[in-house]
């Protein structure tokens, strides 16, 4: 009688126990808030309707907020939010990029002085292509003036202009349009180092004053 009373003792426990897991592994009960067609509904089930929208979830067992669920973005606003994290993500790799050319740059140059030297070499680089540039571009002027000017002999004179000629001024023209282009762009370059320099004189001596305080500290 003992064996059986215990034998049914432990089923009940056995049956309890499964209850208690059972309970305690079933999904807690939501409520969900949210807004359609300008009014707050809310339900114990969120519809397909609403999936999509931004909404506010509860537990139905203590009515206190649980969670905050933005809308969806729009096909739009997910291609904007990739392009601004990518913007992001450049801009942070700049930042890296300049830290690690900053460091460099301390490094390298003993003095303010060594630092204006270097950038004094790259100046006068600068400035020799600039001038080559600048003949080079006086040279393709003059050639096509003399081009220019005899075609118009030829016309002054009721010569039909020769193709050879036609064909000759406009691919010097085009060179002299190249060759005028790369020269504004030398020159905007040329101005670049000038302002390079000072950025880069400004953070040479703010890093040397960090590291004299740090010496110093």
């Amino acid at each position: 009688m003992n064996k059986i009373h215990s034998l049914l003792t432990g089923a009940v426990l056995l049956a309890l126990t499964a209850t208690v897991a059972v309970a305690q592994d079933a999904p807690k009960k939501k409520l969900y808030c949210w807004n359609e067609n300008g009014r707050k509904v809310c339900g114990d089930a969120l519809p397909a309707s609403a999936v999509d929208s931004a909404r506010t979830e509860f537990s139905a067992k203590s009515g206190l907020a649980t969670a905050r669920v933005d809308r969806a973005l729009t096909p739009e606003e997910r291609v904007a939010a990739a392009a601004q994290a990518e913007a992001a993500r450049i801009a942070a790799m700049a930042d890296e990029a300049k830290a690690r050319r900053d460091i460099a740059m301390a490094q390298s140059y003993a003095t303010e002085a060594d630092l204006r030297r270097a950038f004094q070499e790259r100046i006068a680089v600068m400035d020799e292509t600039v001038k080559a540039s600048q003949l080079g571009v006086e040279g393709r002027r003059q050639s096509l003036l003399s081009l220019l000017r005899k075609a118009g002999e030829e016309e002054l004179n009721g010569k039909p202009v020769r193709g050879g000629l036609s064909d000759n001024i406009r691919n010097q023209h085009a060179e002299l349009l190249r060759q005028q282009s790369i020269l504004a762009q030398q020159k905007t370059e040329r101005a670049t180092i000038d302002e390079d320099l000072t950025a880069a004189l400004e953070r040479y001596n703010s890093m040397k004053a960090a590291e004299k305080a740090r010496a110093g500290g």
